[in-house]
């Protein structure tokens, strides 16, 4: 079934990466109701291919893209660039969260691979592709009252404040997002190019909702309120929300339900 979307509506492109599921997928639901038409970008390729025909093949297409390769990255979005409709907005959900601590039980350092790859999916993978859409996106026609041309909404993470034990890589690339945010988005406003940030807290995705009771009842535990998980499509109203907003700009909003992490 194709996920209805509002009609005769264009409200331009939305390139969203790892929209094959969780957040991204998420995001890619409310985006298409409101009319963006939507570019995924992901590694998995049959699921990507599922992706088209929910959303459509005329609303929808699927990109093999690495987001931590620049000419992968590059090329996709140049192959977008050259359709009719301009890339209006970005999407940045690509990311891996793997636990490892600094020292193992037996006092055994964490192999600095494992760090590099985190950071490079993380946070270099989130540059590549915000760097090369604002390129294409300074080249659209200037719209509405503020003359906007696009807006970029990175991924961060309340880990990005507040690390627990064994997030030393995900903590540390999720606060690197946090603070690309501002200085990217000075870099960007003569160009009326905006940049925000969402840091979502413990979210319902699939992933998190295949664990045990027990295990999600420990995660919810500290949440203030609302007492539940964060649904995935309140992080795509967000992302929604930041489209129409043209004053909001720079910004890194906690979506958490006033949830502070525990060191574990």
């Amino acid at each position: 079934m194709t996920t209805e979307h509002t009609a005769n509506s264009n409200l331009g492109i939305a390139i969203v990466t790892g929209a094959c599921s969780g957040l991204g997928h998420a995001s890619a639901v409310v985006l298409a109701k409101a009319g963006f038409k939507l570019a995924i970008f992901d590694l998995n390729e049959e699921v990507g291919q599922q992706r088209v025909q929910e959303f459509g093949a005329d609303r929808c297409q699927f990109y093999k893209v690495d987001v931590t390769n620049d000419e992968s990255v590059e090329k996709a979005v140049a192959e977008i660039a050259s359709e009719d409709d301009e890339i209006r907005l970005c999407v940045n959900c690509a990311g891996v969260a793997p636990a490892k601590r600094t020292l193992d039980r037996e006092g055994e350092a964490m192999p600095l691979g494992n760090f590099k790859s985190v950071i490079d999916i993380n946070l270099i993978g989130t540059f590549n592709v915000a760097r090369v859409v604002a390129s294409a996106m300074a080249k659209n026609t200037p719209q509405g009252e503020a003359q906007q041309r696009g807006l970029i909404v990175n991924t961060a993470s309340v880990a990005g404040y507040e690390g627990q034990i064994g997030q030393t890589a995900y903590a540390a690339s999720k606060g690197g997002i946090i603070g690309l945010c501002l200085p990217m988005a000075r870099d960007l406003a003569p160009l009326g190019i905006r940049v925000n940030t969402i840091a979502p807290g413990v979210m319902g995705t699939p992933m998190l909702l295949a664990m045990p009771d027990k295990v999600q009842d420990a995660l919810v535990h500290n949440v203030q309120f609302p007492k539940r998980l964060g649904l995935p499509e309140e992080f795509g109203k967000l992302v929604l929300h930041m489209s129409e907003n043209a004053y909001l700009n720079g910004e890194t909003v906690r979506l958490d339900g006033a949830l502070r992490m525990p060191p574990k």
